[in-house]
């Protein structure tokens, strides 16, 4: 797992402490202490696998002695009826750890799935497909790491990993030239400065400021060919805001280095994945 266990062990903490509370009533009050089972985790939609490990580290935190047989890894295409994994352990524990694996795991691979669509949408342009911010609180990490798995990139992970001055910033700090001079001022070497551009005014602006990375938001794929002819490799381009399916591809041509789309996880559907028990 490349992703940081103590992160993923407290999210899931977190989780199963929502769900199973004080007791598991059911689960308690109906299966011995001592039953064994096996149980197999089966694709219901084609789609992209991701957060297998994540799902399997639900059982081994309710119970160690659950073990698992994988059969696919994140990363791989899922056709429906593929049993993705089995497992064998306490029941009391796959039973408790059921829904919150479930959750952690459909979620994950239908952002993986998601992303890999819009991926595919792109091919054969020099565009990448990257996240945003927009990622349910608490999951920023298992979501980007998703997107990663589905072929994407990752944006930022926070305010501090990149100074991204939006509409706001510009207009309360007095206009594009003077809010990147005075952050020029006081950011360390290794932090770069993307800029959100709304019109061509604005990227000539950018430009002039010496902006690391000009967002072009909410524009055209002919105002985004406009502004990346000029732009001319002098920084990397970036659009968002209005990115759909439909649209992804025409918007891809247009010359941009990064398409940033925030539906790949605050609106993904979840990966239908079930875990029955033998």
């Amino acid at each position: 797992m490349i992703l940081n266990k103590f992160y993923v062990d407290d999210v899931i903490k977190t989780a199963l402490l929502e769900d199973v509370n004080y007791v598991d009533q059911a689960t308690a009050f109906v299966i011995p202490e001592d039953a064994i089972s096996e149980a197999r985790f089966l694709a219901k939609a084609d789609g992209v696998l991701a957060g297998l490990e994540v799902a399997l580290r639900v059982f081994e935190l309710l119970d160690d002695n659950v073990k698992a047989t994988v059969y696919m890894r994140d990363g791989d295409a899922l056709k429906k009826g593929d049993v993705i994994a089995e497992i064998t352990g306490p029941t009391r524990a796959l039973l408790q750890g059921e829904r919150t694996a479930l959750n952690l795991l459909q979620h994950m691979s239908g952002v993986a799935t998601a992303t890999n669509r819009a991926v595919k949408l792109v091919e054969g342009t020099n565009c990448s497909i990257a996240d945003t911010r927009k990622t349910l609180p608490g999951l920023r990490a298992l979501e980007k790491y998703a997107v990663m798995t589905g072929g994407g990139k990752n944006h930022r992970f926070n305010l501090s990993d990149c100074a991204m001055l939006k509409d706001n910033h510009i207009d309360a700090g007095g206009g594009i030239p003077k809010t990147v001079a005075t952050l020029r001022q006081k950011l360390g070497h290794t932090v770069k400065i993307e800029v959100e551009t709304r019109n061509m005014d604005e990227v000539r602006q950018a430009v002039g400021a010496g902006a690391d990375i000009i967002m072009l938001d909410n524009m055209t794929a002919d105002e985004m060919r406009e502004a990346t002819d000029y732009i001319a490799g002098r920084a990397l381009t970036e659009a968002s805001g209005n990115i759909t399916l439909e649209n992804l591809a025409e918007k891809a041509k247009s010359g941009v280095d990064i398409i940033s789309m925030g539906a790949l996880t605050h609106s993904v559907t979840a990966l239908d994945i079930s875990m029955k028990i033998k």
